[in-house]
């Protein structure tokens, strides 16, 4: 059996996240947006209980198309707070509705949400060296900086530890122990 990181524990599917998703570079503009929707879910909560929901997300947030969830209505922000498959959190309903205007003036800017992200890392992932979770860190200067600037445009539910945890998400940086079999997987 091969090494690797702890946090997963015994769960199927975070196990399956651990070794096929999470600390993979993403470039895909529609990718980093359901990883940002699913990081600002999270504030407060486990990742687990956001994975175990992440399909019932995709269904309800228009498999996290930007462009439609820039366009909800009142009507369809009451809906989602009605679908026991989601948080139910008005600030992070709304929040995304938000975050998707913003994501899409981003883009609009920057010809992709990818190419303003990235530049938080100097457009390659950051590798970190670390032997335990204990030295995982919460929070870094570039999610700092990073939350700094999003907050700044209008985007919502940013703060650094929630960009961290996006950055650890999308890959843009790599946060495996050195000891796992993915650290070197996810370059």
């Amino acid at each position: 059996m091969q090494k690797k990181c702890d946090w997963p524990g015994v769960d199927e599917l975070m196990i399956v996240y651990h070794d096929t998703e999470w600390g993979v570079p993403v470039h895909d503009d529609r990718k980093l947006f359901e990883f940002l929707l699913l990081d600002n879910a999270q504030a407060g909560l486990s990742w687990q209980t956001i994975l175990n929901k992440r399909e019932n997300y995709r269904k309800a947030f228009d498999n996290f198309e930007p462009a439609k969830i820039a366009r909800y209505d009142k009507r369809k922000i009451e809906s989602l707070l009605n679908n026991p498959g989601i948080i139910r959190n008005r600030l992070k309903v709304t929040h995304a509705v938000t975050n998707a205007k913003l994501f899409l003036e981003v883009q609009a800017e920057y010809g992709s949400f990818d190419s303003y992200i990235w530049q938080f890392v100097g457009g390659k992932p950051i590798r970190n060296k670390w032997r335990s979770l204990k030295e995982i860190p919460a929070t870094s200067p570039e999610s700092d900086a990073m939350s700094k600037a999003l907050k700044k445009r209008g985007f919502k539910f940013v703060g650094s530890t929630i960009c961290y945890a996006f950055m650890q998400s999308a890959g843009l940086v790599n946060d495996h122990l050195t000891t796992c079999f993915r650290y070197n997987q996810c370059k």
